[in-house]
């Protein structure tokens, strides 16, 4: 099943998903500008929704990537000049790496990757993609015509898309989960890659939260009902951020209460090795995390979360982890307990 990328549903969420920081009434006005800018190309692109389930051989390349008995099959559209086929392969063998940094390993031992351009006008060089779940997994990109490798290494689309795989999820149900996993990884697959700082890391989670606290489509409804209403009716910045703010958590205490040797990546690897061919629901996935971990947390958390109504308070899990705030800026602390455990989930490494 696919997962699409809410961009076609949600004008103003595709304007503000990242990187703009979007708060109160300046929300409204921002992202409608954006939006509309986009409706052009979100229209045209609309038309490839109906082509979208499968690749068409005649009409791409193809290539393997093997890495650790692995292969990432890739399909590039002949539409593409030679020189932006290029680009695309360089691309795509950087935003794979980042992957692979959360497990040392991809968490398929076979997937797919397809890219096909798009004539319609954006700023984005990535202004349409979805996960389409499956044998293999399969993520599929439309691209711009021409953009260069620094600009597609920049959008963060394909780190969020990328992230998807990361768990064995049947495409449907508690999207909120699926989504804030993108959403919490898509940043820190960039920070890792070298893509943007730690400093930018934690700013660009910040203002998704206050993102999240922004979106008042469901005010008063529990997450669980949000999620299931959000393609009809909007409130993706609340569903997509209190899904981040889950995932932030169970990596803040995981961390904390092993005094940094034990993370969220060992945690989500672990689930990885048994049941990366199957398909779960989210209540699966969080019984089996704490079952494969021995930890009472995934499913708590799950539990707090499903039944709320607003983004939980993240600026205590922000102070324990060194990051003060100063009006709407992040601000590191540079040494301490909490820094390093900051510092820690922007390296990937473990102390």
């Amino acid at each position: 099943m696919a997962m699409r990328h809410p961009r076609l549903n949600s004008l103003s969420n595709a304007a503000c998903a990242d990187g703009d920081h979007c708060h109160e009434n300046e929300l409204v006005h921002r992202c409608a500008s954006k939006a509309l800018q986009r409706l052009r190309a979100c229209l045209l692109l609309f038309c490839f929704a109906g082509m979208a389930g499968q690749v068409h051989p005649a009409e791409s390349t193809r290539q393997e990537l093997v890495r650790d008995n692995r292969v990432l099959e890739i399909h590039i559209s002949t539409h593409f000049s030679e020189n932006m086929r290029q680009n695309l392969v360089e691309w795509l063998n950087f935003i794979a790496t980042s992957l692979q940094q959360v497990y040392g390993h991809w968490p398929r031992q076979r997937w797919q990757i397809s890219v096909t351009p798009t004539s319609a006008g954006s700023a984005d060089p990535i202004p349409w993609a979805q996960v389409h779940r499956g044998e293999p997994d399969r993520v599929e990109f439309f691209t711009a015509a021409r953009a260069s490798v620094a600009e597609l290494k920049r959008a963060w689309t394909s780190y969020h898309e990328l992230a998807h795989l990361l768990i064995p999820y049947r495409g449907y149900g508690d999207a909120w989960f699926s989504e804030g996993l993108a959403s919490y990884y898509q940043n820190i697959l960039q920070a890792r890659s070298g893509v943007i700082t730690e400093q930018q890391m934690w700013q660009k989670l910040y203002d998704g939260y206050q993102r999240g606290l922004a979106d008042t489509a469901f005010d008063g409804v529990a997450l669980q009902e949000a999620s299931k209403r959000m393609r009809q009716q909007g409130g993706f910045m609340r569903v997509y951020w209190s899904g981040a703010w889950y995932f932030l958590a169970a990596d803040a205490r995981l961390r904390q209460q092993s005094g940094g040797k034990y993370t969220l990546d060992m945690a989500l690897e672990k689930l990885n090795g048994c049941c990366a061919d199957q398909q779960l629901s989210v209540v699966e996935i969080v019984s089996r995390l704490d079952q494969l971990n021995r930890v009472i947390l995934f499913q708590g958390l799950y539990e707090e979360l499903v039944n709320s109504t607003s983004i939980p308070p993240y600026e205590p899990i922000y102070a324990s982890l060194g990051i003060a705030l100063d009006n709407g800026k992040v601000v590191l602390q540079s040494s301490g307990p909490g820094a390093r455990l900051r510092q820690q989930i922007a390296s990937g490494k473990t102390l």
